[in-house]
């Protein structure tokens, strides 16, 4: 898994050093020989991961990561401080500043690498996301942020079977957090597939295999994005590293650092409600592509799509398929009258009793201005007759309110019938037949349904 590494550093052996080591394992390597720079190819080049040295002249290794995390355009990249100093202020610092993680010179080769990777993966993950939320918003789908981002306190599953340690970490992570601890990892797993923003393990724990732990929630469909923050001790570095190969975010080393805890513990929940965020929008994207977004029903796209399969399935000897094609009468007299607003009260009025006189294994649709349809699945053309029937009922059997209840309105409908007649039929000839009986139910005078067979 390559990836293209910004490396930052005022002397220039340390920058060969790294740039060296990352190139003999096929990462593409940019370089930096102080903040103002890093902070201009980090915002033109958007590289994978930053890695950062702390102690530079003029823009110090702290203030160019708070500034590459206070930019939208450069908080999603990952930075690793590089530093000579191995101070709990520091790091504590570092973390405060927003950096993903520390390494200290001089540089073990395989934590370095360790690192890279894990830090790879999740950024693969977040520019993914990114990409999709950047195309919905071009289509339109997205309009801007639907989820909080900022804001204090998470959900946090402690899961050790070290009474003492556990109750430490509960007691430092209760002053900003909601969190809970569970000595059974059976039990754990389960709890995790709940409302949870973040999984501590003790990667150490006598009673079960914590990497193991890790694993399996990392395998499990439910709980496979939670961040998992494994407490490990420094001297165990093949542990160390096959946590971080199997999936696990972040290492808290023994003994345990209260400040440490809580920044480790914080910017993890900060990463899981940003990938939240976007996952999100994905989801609110995908969702507004096939909904409409007037009447709250799906639009004809979605409709097109789910009526070529059951079409399929029915001329395949699968059950009969029925479409209902609907429209309201004399709209343009509505609108012209009355304005687009109050047409518009009309369209949501009519949706919401159409979709409350169809089945719930109906598919009720907008397909396009007044016109509306119904896909019912398993359902003979006497039967979508009969139902078609008690939709235009309900419409012109109670006038509509519009204008906050000041107006009533008398709202008939005229509906055509037809379902799938046997092999050979098509979508499209299923449709062309509904049309064709909405426009007789008009030349008989509109209010009225018919069905048209094959």
């Amino acid at each position: 898994m390559s990836a293209r590494i910004l490396v930052v550093d005022d002397i220039e052996a340390n920058v060969r050093l790294l740039e060296a080591k990352l190139s003999a394992e096929y990462y593409d390597v940019l370089t930096a020989p102080d903040g103002v720079t890093a902070l201009a190819i980090a915002a033109a080049e958007k590289p994978d991961i930053i890695l950062l040295d702390v102690m530079m002249p003029g823009l110090d290794g702290f203030e160019v990561c708070r500034r590459l995390k206070d930019d939208p355009e450069t908080r999603h990249i990952p930075v690793v401080l590089v530093t000579a100093l191995d101070g709990r202020a520091d790091r504590i610092t570092g973390l405060e500043a927003g950096a993903d993680e520390f390494l200290t010179k001089p540089i073990d080769d395989v934590m370095l690498f360790a690192r890279v990777r894990s830090l790879t993966r999740l950024k693969l993950i977040i520019d993914e996301l990114r990409q999709r939320e950047a195309s919905g918003r071009r289509m339109g789908v997205i309009a801007g942020a639907a989820s909080r981002l900022g804001g204090t306190g998470g959900r946090v599953l402690i899961v050790d079977d070290n009474e003492r340690q556990a109750l430490r970490v509960l007691a430092e992570l209760q002053r900003e957090h909601r969190p809970v601890v569970e000595s059974d990892p059976e039990k754990a797993i389960l709890t995790a597939r709940g409302p949870v923003d973040l999984v501590i393990v003790n990667a150490t724990a006598k009673g079960f295999d914590g990497l193991r732990f890790a694993a399996a929630v990392r395998s499990d469909e439910a709980t496979r994005h939670l961040p998992i923050l494994a407490i490990v001790d420094v001297d165990e570095r093949a542990r160390l590293v096959k946590a971080l190969e199997i999936g696990v975010n972040d290492i808290l080393t023994k003994p345990i650092d209260p400040q440490e805890l809580s920044a480790r513990a914080r910017t993890q929940i900060k990463h899981k409600r940003y990938t939240d965020f976007l996952r999100d929008n994905l989801d609110q994207s995908l969702e507004l592509a096939v909904t409409d977004q007037l009447t709250g029903l799906h639009n004809r796209r979605y409709m097109v799509g789910q009526l070529a399969a059951l079409v399929t399935r029915a001329t395949h000897g699968g059950d009969p398929v029925a479409a209902l094609m609907i429209d309201i009468d004399h709209f343009k007299k509505i609108n012209d009258g009355f304005g687009h607003d109050v047409g518009d009260e009309v369209l949501r009025e009519f949706a919401v009793r159409l979709a409350s006189n169809v089945r719930a294994v109906d598919l009720p649709c907008r397909y396009g201005g007044e016109e509306f349809t119904v896909i019912m699945p398993d359902t003979r053309l006497e039967d979508a007759h009969r139902i078609a029937e008690r939709i235009r009922r309900h419409v012109a059997g109670s006038p509509f309110r519009v204008l906050g209840g000041s107006e009533l309105l008398t709202v008939t409908i005229s509906i055509g019938v037809a379902a799938t007649t046997g092999e050979g039929d098509k979508p499209e000839a299923l449709l062309k037949r509904a049309d064709a009986a909405v426009y007789e139910a008009k030349a008989a005078g509109r209010n009225v349904v018919v069905a048209r067979a094959a």
